[in-house]
């Protein structure tokens, strides 16, 4: 008896899983390239659960026909390849034919496609490597391919899979991988409704996906780079030096339009940039390189990661010179600008002018400076602008953009920055509309702003330390008796605040006075605040031991008036916000909600 057995096919193509399959980012991988190689210009890719309960990607490609849709999901079919000599001139991005029958093998695979012109459509089913199940479907332009419950059958390699979020990033990065070396190819990943990552076609302007794919903020650091010799040709983008990353996950190579992880060229690009970048930060590279397939061998990594060139030396010696060749020329330091408009020139100015202070001032405080990309953003909802005050949106994976308010703008603004703003309009009685320099637009809290003088105002009546000023206002207020009670043990605080409180039988209290700023603030509604942010007896009553009441009261004095400001009075705010101190938190933090320059509206406005 015989002790080697041939295996079956249902165990071949999960063997063969564990090497394609790895995540679902393996399996997005492989399907949009097939609908590249399909001559997609559009693919839309869906998830549910991170991708490990639904993928469904859909192009608009060629389609195929009954009898392809079934051949395709058996091991070892493929349309790229039919003889030895074509392994050797590859231009597709498949080649194998492994990757559809392995997906199927570890989820419920199907797939709906059609011939152009074709009268009806095919839909193949299968379950876990199953036999496959062929019925008639509607026609529809191109392919869609739906993966659900992928790993259902393999537990052991469901186990190790990460937590949604990690996935969903995985996912991301595989497609974007693919969207920079295919820009005339739209895009679109969403995630149970929600879009991840969008990008029209932009053949003509390739710096437009490298801005969508890797955020809009190094657009205006991006110059090309180009160095042709025998046998290879370097072409691409490269971030200025003062746009730096911590780690090297921001160099993108492409052999052929393949994204490869080659060592020799990340060495051979860190080299170039060495005399430029200080110690630990690493460059922000997009380079494509083209090269007959004949001299580089791309079949010698399981997921097609890696390659080796017949002439490697050459190879990573014209990356280096083009690389060199830019930075030595240093075009961000001097050269002319591309365009004429002199709105389109003072945005960038204004961005580079926001993008220094903003670095100067978080190297005088001794902070990491600004990390451009997605993986850098916060994932927590701690906001470093102190306790109670919400933190900026940021959407999952991405560090703030065009389009966000930097934290740093919320903390620490530019000198004159409020002052520059030109008012345009208010949007849903809160929000004011503005124009910055260079075609900025701005979006303020009309409340906060006021919050933000208001307290700068109660702050400096605590410091001048007045007490109660004499005032035509008096009002009677009945209160519940938890509040009358404290604010009978705060009178001291309060008569420290500015306020003239005095009982006026049971449960009720005379206001006789008080600050500038709080007369058409709802009195009871303010000493009820005020009796759960006064101090415990005994504690120092002055600007940290009166913090919270002075939030209090600001706020209490923006909400008076926030809706009914004159022209002359929103001028008169910002040049008070121009004076304010932004570093005491206040109980809505958040003046600037959002900075949009031109150049981000004009790149949406395509």
């Amino acid at each position: 008896m015989t002790r080697i057995a041939r295996l079956s096919n249902d165990l071949i193509n999960k063997i063969a899983a564990g090497e394609v399959v790895e995540r679902p980012a393996s399996v997005v991988k492989e399907l949009v390239e097939n609908s590249i190689d399909a001559g997609a210009r559009t693919v839309q890719v869906s998830l549910e659960g991170g991708g490990l309960q639904r993928i469904v990607i859909s192009d608009d490609g060629h389609g195929m026909g009954r009898e392809d849709a079934v051949l395709c999901l058996e091991r070892h079919a493929t349309s790229k390849l039919r003889e030895l000599d074509d392994l050797q001139n590859l231009v597709s991005k498949g080649f194998r034919g492994e990757a559809l029958p392995a997906i199927a093998a570890v989820s419920r695979f199907s797939l709906h496609t059609a011939e152009p012109g074709a009268e009806v459509g095919t839909r193949v089913t299968v379950e876990g490597g199953g036999p496959p199940q062929v019925e008639d479907a509607p026609p529809r332009p191109g392919t869609v391919m739906t993966v659900e419950d992928l790993f259902y059958n393999t537990p052991a390699r469901l186990k190790f899979m990460r937590r949604g979020e990690t996935e969903l990033k995985h996912v991301e990065e595989a497609v974007i991988r693919i969207a920079l070396a295919h820009p005339e190819v739209s895009f679109l990943i969403e995630h149970e409704g929600l879009p991840l990552f969008t990008s029209p076609a932009c053949e003509a302007d390739p710096t437009e996906r490298i801005a969508a794919a890797l955020g809009a903020d190094v657009h205006p650091h991006l110059f090309p780079v180009e160095e042709r010799r025998l046998g290879v040709s370097v072409t691409g983008y490269i971030a200025s030096p003062e746009y730096t990353l911590p780690t090297a996950r921001g160099i993108y190579t492409f052999v052929n339009h393949r994204y490869v992880r080659d060592r020799g060229l990340i060495s051979s690009i860190q080299r170039a940039y060495q005399e430029y970048l200080p110690s630990g930060r690493q460059p922000l590279v997009v380079l494509f390189l083209e090269v007959d397939p004949h001299t580089v061998d791309v079949n010698v990594h399981p997921q097609k990661l890696e390659v080796r060139f017949s002439d490697s030396r050459g190879v990573y010696d014209a990356v280096l010179a083009a690389i060199v060749r830019t930075l030595r020329a240093s075009p961000w330091l001097g050269a002319a600008p591309q365009e004429a408009d002199p709105k389109r020139q003072a945005a960038h100015y204004a961005q580079a002018v926001e993008r220094f202070l903003t670095r100067a001032q978080e190297a005088a405080w001794g902070t990491p400076m600004p990390l451009p990309t997605a993986a850098d953003a916060p994932s927590s909802g701690v906001s470093s602008r102190g306790p109670g005050t919400p933190p900026l949106p940021v959407p999952v994976g991405r560090a703030p953009a065009f389009g966000l308010a930097l934290p740093q703008l919320n903390e620490a603004p530019p000198p004159g920055y409020f002052g520059a703003l030109r008012p345009m309009g208010v949007l849903g009685d809160r929000f004011q509309v503005c124009e910055g320099p260079g075609g900025t637009l701005v979006v303020l809290d009309r409340h906060a702003a006021l919050e933000r003088a208001r307290l700068m105002d109660f702050h400096r009546l605590l410091e001048e330390g007045r007490g109660p000023a004499p005032s035509l206002f008096g009002t009677t207020v009945d209160v519940p008796l938890p509040v009358a009670r404290a604010l009978m043990g705060g009178r001291d605080a309060l008569a420290r605040l500015g306020l003239d409180v005095e009982p006026f039988g049971g449960t009720s209290f005379a206001l006789k006075s008080v600050p500038p700023g709080l007369e058409s603030a709802d009195p009871r509604a303010l000493l009820e605040a005020l009796s759960h942010a006064l101090p415990p007896p005994g504690a120092s009553l002055d600007a940290v031991g009166l913090a919270e009441a002075l939030r209090v009261m600001a706020c209490h004095a923006a909400q008076s008036v926030a809706d009914r400001l004159t022209d002359a009075q929103l001028r008169a705010l910002l040049g008070e916000l121009d004076q304010a101190d932004f570093h005491p938190t206040c109980r809505h933090g958040t003046v600037v909600v959002l900075e949009m320059p031109l150049l981000e509206l004009e790149r949406r406005a395509r």
